[in-house]
């Protein structure tokens, strides 16, 4: 299969027809549509993430999983040996624990080598040597940085070599792993490509420590990120979900960055409340509004997302989602509560929303206000060129 084959073809079998789902263009860009009614409430579909990170200040602390994000009752947890276990993860049960080793924790921070015996050879003391000290360095990154988004990303590479290191042995993923297309025929690389994504400048650092840990753990893994670092960070940063419990938590510790410095995530309770962020191949596509007919939640009390709509629902209808808290807060002015959600929107994803509910909200605006409200990013979020290429074709041709 080409390249113009693979492009075409994906949504063909993506999403899987049991999510009740499907990807249209409409205004220029890919939404998510539901292919059936729903009436408000009805959970439209269940997503499991491709990875997930704790919150800096979670991470340690024993009181969550650090792969499926489950909360975990007071001397129940299930733990890695300290030699192996650099950044303090605790998991909920012994089923979490071997996920997570095989999916992402062996490669970033063991000395394990990332293939099975049969496709791999051992390395040396002197290799060894090498990749612990790598390994060191980026721990040490991602302890002094606190953010996600180093920790999302590293482990999605991971977890990318995973999936194709099973595909090469013969193994079969599991049936309660994240959506994937119908049939098997695309992989990780083939989902993230299609995702919008933020033009991001990281620092150098963020870029080689993770170069480092990969070429240390197998001469060639680097190939993954080396030069489309920045993209691939951009895409996991514009597509990360926040997982909250209930309403969230109260006791997030205040971020020392300034605000429009702080990680966002996709999430209507506001990313101070969140416990973790995970990234989903399907969710990926939901589109924001201030008045979403859709809501993630969390019930399992796990990173498992469920769909739920939060109202009546026609087969056709696009599926739209809050990014950021849209509620008015008590004391809070139409225009401000306006003000402060489009600020947020501008400062995670990099657009002006153009919702109705903005549309109606903006005509309180006064002069100057509406001269401030003109000067924000109409949507500042790309797609990969030999994907948009491709896909401009097939719409032309009438083939999406």
């Amino acid at each position: 299969m080409d390249v113009k084959q693979r492009v075409e073809g994906y949504y063909e079998v993506f999403p899987p027809k049991s999510t009740k789902t499907r990807i249209e263009v409409r205004d220029g860009r890919k939404v998510l549509v539901v292919t059936e009614d729903f009436a408000v409430g009805d959970v439209i579909y269940k997503e499991q993430p491709v990875v997930t990170a704790l919150d800096a200040d979670l991470q340690g602390s024993g009181h969550y999983c650090a792969h499926c994000l489950r909360s975990i009752p007071s001397g129940t947890s299930v733990q890695l040996p300290e030699d192996v276990n650099p950044i303090g993860s605790t998991f909920c049960s012994k089923a979490c624990l071997l996920n997570n080793r095989s999916q992402s924790h062996n490669l970033l921070f063991t000395l394990e080598s990332p293939l099975p015996p049969a496709l791999g050879q051992p390395l040396n003391a002197e290799a060894q040597a090498a990749r612990q000290k790598a390994q060191e360095s980026y721990v040490a990154f991602i302890k002094k940085e606190k953010r996600a988004a180093p920790v999302l990303l590293g482990r999605f590479i991971a977890r990318q070599i995973a999936v194709e290191t099973a595909k090469m042995s013969g193994l079969t993923k599991p049936a309660s792993d994240f959506t994937d297309a119908e049939g098997s025929a695309y992989l990780l690389a083939d989902h993230v490509e299609r995702l919008r994504y933020l033009e991001l400048k990281p620092l150098e650092e963020e870029r080689q420590v993770l170069v480092d840990v990969l070429q240390t753990a197998l001469p060639g893994l680097e190939q993954f990120i080396k030069e489309g670092h920045a993209t691939l960070l951009g895409k996991i940063t514009y597509n990360a979900f926040g997982v909250c419990f209930g309403d969230g938590r109260d006791d997030k510790p205040v971020p020392a960055t300034r605000p429009e410095d702080v990680e966002k995530t996709r999430t209507p309770h506001g990313t101070s409340r969140q416990i973790g962020t995970a990234f989903y191949t399907l969710s990926s596509y939901l589109a924001h509004s201030c008045t979403p007919n859709a809501h993630p939640s969390f019930d399992a009390g796990t990173a498992e997302l469920c769909l739920v709509a939060s109202c009546d629902l026609k087969k056709g209808d696009e599926l739209t989602i809050a990014y950021v808290d849209v509620k008015k807060q008590e004391g809070e002015t139409t225009i401000e509560c306006r003000r402060r959600r489009r600020i947020e929107l501008a400062r995670g994803w990099h657009f002006a929303c153009p919702c109705q509910r903005c549309m109606e909200d903006g005509k309180e605006l006064s002069g100057e206000e509406r001269l401030v409200d003109a000067t924000l990013e109409k949507d500042g979020s790309k797609v990969d060129a030999v994907v948009s290429r491709y896909e401009g074709e097939a719409e032309n041709n009438n083939i999406e």
